[in-house]
C-alpha cells in the first residue's frame, strides 16, 4: 500500500485539544506506532474497529461532479478526536489507522483533457489502482474479523470496499445505501456514478438497495440496468416517503434490510442525500440529520452490517463557518454506527 500514511502521535498531538478534567477520544484511540507493519497492527489491536480515510476526488471528476471530497477526512479526525471518551463511547474500541493520499495521482490528473478519449481512459485507470488499494485494505480489516470504517472520497471507493469484504469472505456481498442517486450507471470506465453497477457485474455484489433515490436523477438507462438484475438491485425514492408519504420511514428500513441481510452486508452512506451538507451533489431537498443518524443507527444494529462508508462530503465548498459542521455530521454518523455495533457485540 504505497499510497497509505499511517496516522502519527504528532497528527493526534496537533489536532486533540486537550483540556483539564476531560478525557477526549483522541487521548483514547490506538494508532499504529512508527514504523509499524499495518497488517500485523491491524491483527493484532484489540480495538474493533478500524477507521481509515480516502483522500480523493477523482472518482467524482470522472463523473463530472464537483471536486473537493478528498479534503473530507482532515475535517473529520479535526473533529472526531476532539469529542468526549465517555461511557457511551470509548477511544479503546477504536483504531486510526491514516489514510490513502492519492495527491500524486491528483498531480497526473492535472495534466488530463476530459474531452480526451485517451486522457479519460487514462483517469479511469487511475481510479482502478484506487480501487486495488481500497479494497486490499478493506479485505484485511475483515480477514482480522475487524470493522472498517471508511470516510472521505467519492462514492466510487463503494466498488473497493465491496470487493474488499468480498474477497475476505469468499462470496458475493449485499449493500445497502442512502444516496439521491443509484450509481448503478453503464459500465463506462470507474468513476463515482458506477462502483455499484461495476461490483455487480464483477460478482462481488449480489443484492443492493438504494434508499431514498431522488426521481428527478432515475434516468430511463439506469432503471434498464436494475430491471436487468432481476429483482437484485432494489430501491425505494425520496418522494415516496417524504413528499408523497406513501411509504413509511421505518417500514422501509425494514425493506432494505430485508432486501440485504441473508449475508454481510455493507453500509453506504451519501452525504448529497442529507439536506444543506456541502457534497460533490449538494441537495436543496433531502432527508434531515437525523434520519441519516436513524438509518445508520438501524444497520449498525444489525449482525451482518461488515462496514460503513461515509463518502462524497466537500468540506471545500462550505463557506468558511460551515466547514466544521462537515466533520461535525460524518462524527455523528460514525459514532453512532460505533455505539450501535458495541451494543450489539456487548449483547
Amino acid at each position: 500500500m504505497s499510497y497509505f500514511s499511517t496516522f502519527t502521535p504528532a497528527k493526534l498531538n496537533k489536532q486533540t485539544k486537550f483540556r483539564n478534567s476531560e478525557i477526549k477520544l483522541g487521548e483514547r484511540t490506538a494508532l499504529p506506532k512508527d514504523n509499524e507493519n499495518i497488517e500485523q497492527f491491524i491483527a493484532t489491536t484489540d480495538a474493533v474497529f478500524i477507521v481509515f480515510g480516502i483522500e480523493e476526488d477523482l472518482g467524482v471528476i470522472a463523473n463530472n461532479g464537483i471536486p473537493g471530497t478528498n479534503k473530507a477526512w482532515e475535517i473529520f479526525t479535526q473533529t472526531f478526536l476532539n469529542i468526549q471518551n465517555n461511557n457511551y463511547l470509548k477511544g479503546k474500541n477504536i483504531a486510526l489507522l491514516g489514510s490513502f493520499d492519492f495527491s500524486e495521482l491528483v498531480a497526473n490528473y492535472n495534466n488530463t483533457n476530459l474531452k480526451d478519449a485517451d486522457s479519460l481512459h487514462n483517469l479511469y485507470e487511475m481510479i482502478a489502482l484506487i480501487d486495488k488499494e481500497v479494497s486490499y485494505l478493506v479485505s484485511k480489516i475483515i480477514e482480522a474479523k475487524k470493522i472498517p470504517i471508511i470516510i472521505g472520497g467519492g462514492h466510487n471507493n463503494a466498488y473497493g470496499n465491496i470487493k474488499g469484504l468480498s474477497l475476505a469472505l469468499g462470496k458475493s456481498v449485499n449493500a445497502v445505501n442512502f444516496d439521491a442517486h443509484t450509481d448503478f450507471r453503464n459500465l463506462e470506465g470507474r468513476h463515482s456514478g458506477n462502483g455499484f453497477s461495476y461490483a455487480y457485474d464483477h460478482c462481488f455484489l449480489k443484492k443492493y438497495f438504494i434508499f431514498g433515490a431522488h426521481e428527478n436523477y432515475l434516468s430511463k438507462s439506469i432503471l434498464k440496468n436494475i430491471e436487468a438484475t432481476q429483482g437484485n438491485v432494489m430501491f425505494n425514492t425520496y418522494e415516496e416517503i417524504m413528499v408523497r408519504e406513501e411509504k413509511s420511514f421505518k417500514k422501509e428500513l425494514l425493506t432494505a434490510l430485508n432486501h440485504v441481510n441473508n449475508t454481510s452486508f455493507g453500509v453506504e452512506v451519501d452525504m448529497d442525500a442529507i439536506v444543506g451538507i456541502p457534497a460533490s451533489a449538494q441537495t436543496p431537498s433531502g432527508f434531515s440529520m437525523e434520519k441519516a443518524r436513524q438509518f445508520v443507527h438501524f444497520f449498525g444494529s444489525q449482525k451482518n452490517a461488515a462496514y460503513l462508508h461515509i463518502c462524497e462530503a466537500a468540506p471545500a465548498l462550505a463557506q468558511p463557518n460551515q466547514v466544521g459542521q462537515v466533520g461535525k455530521a460524518i462524527t455523528y454518523l460514525v459514532t453512532d454506527f460505533i455505539k450501535a455495533k458495541i451494543e450489539l457485540l456487548d449483547n
